[in-house]
């Protein structure tokens, strides 16, 4: 049967985040399509010595745990205190359960309203703390909505198509560098990850790819894992969200909504040229990664040195 046209629109919401600074020394998502996404997500991605540790659950796709990464310095990322994920509006109550096995202290959501009011609000374990944290989408989502609910495919190629959808993720990804409140958020949550108080913490966006890639990216970043490594866990997404982006495409095109779904391949992956954009925005807005984390997020060494100290096991 096909996705409803709830399920169909909030699919492909969109945004990210990123940066660096020193290190020490300084739907309810389908069971078949989560079983496919699982035997694929937990055999490859892999990096080096890195394997990345998903936690499967039925109503989210995207949840993962951002430990066992090495550092330059031999260190290791501890597993258990950082998670990232996709919206958790539609878990189970088998996923609620899995979710309280991870003791989770605070659950951050980087959706804007309009998101949330789709998708609805996240569903958590008693006694986690929800924090809204909204990054702007650019205006991604509300655009998305025209054109899936024109059913115009004249409409639809003129906004997504000869290269428009690509060149829309690569605008986002600027704005989180560009946007005062965006860097806001990424700074409170970096703040809120080195806080030993909270306990575990899940950060999350709608697809868990942007926003929040963007913020993983610059979480590891900044505990020292190495380039490549950081790149692999940003890139897994398209990964993990591989078998429901696809019956999300077929279900547009079997209710009517698109002729050509493929047009939102683009908002629905991650791609290397969209982190790159927003690297490409650092240089010219501040100069280096290193200023842009102590300028234009307003991290201190001591910020750094706190988040190395808490999430990465020495060797």
């Amino acid at each position: 049967m096909p996705l409803s046209r709830r399920a169909l629109l909030t699919t492909t919401g969109a945004t990210a985040l990123l940066a660096a600074l020193p290190t020490k020394a300084n739907a309810n998502a389908s069971a078949n399509a989560n079983a496919t996404a699982s035997a694929t997500a937990n055999a490859r991605p892999r990096t080096a010595t890195n394997t990345i540790r998903r936690i499967p659950l039925q109503g989210a796709v995207n949840v993962r745990d951002l430990g066992g990464y090495r550092t330059y310095d031999g260190g290791r990322v501890r597993h258990g205190l950082a998670y990232r994920g996709d919206h958790l509006g539609r878990l189970t109550d088998a996923d609620v359960t899995t979710l309280a096995g991870l003791g989770l202290g605070t659950v951050v959501d980087l959706r804007i309203p309009l998101e949330v009011g789709y998708d609805g609000a996240d569903r958590l374990p008693a006694g986690t703390l929800p924090v809204a944290r909204p990054v702007t989408d650019n205006g991604l989502f509300g655009q998305l909505l025209a054109a899936i609910g024109s059913r115009d495919p004249v409409r639809q190629e003129e906004m997504l198509g000869g290269g428009r959808a690509a060149a829309f993720m690569s605008e986002v990804y600027r704005t989180f560098v560009t946007e005062a409140a965006n860097r806001a958020a990424f700074a409170a949550t970096l703040r809120d990850l080195a806080d030993r108080d909270r306990g575990p913490l899940l950060l999350h966006c709608t697809s868990g790819k942007d926003r929040t890639g963007w913020t993983a990216w610059l979480l590891l970043t900044l505990l020292g894992v190495p380039s490549a490594a950081a790149r692999a866990d940003y890139l897994a997404s398209n990964t993990f969200r591989a078998a429901y982006d696809a019956r999300v495409r077929e279900g547009l095109r079997q209710g009517g909504f698109m002729q050509n779904p493929d047009l939102i391949v683009p908002l629905q992956e991650v791609r290397p040229e969209y982190l790159d954009s927003a690297l490409d925005q650092i240089r010219v807005s501040y100069g280096s990664l290193f200023r842009y984390v102590s300028v234009g997020l307003g991290l201190e060494l001591r910020d750094g040195l706190a988040l190395r100290d808490r999430l990465v096991l020495d060797a």
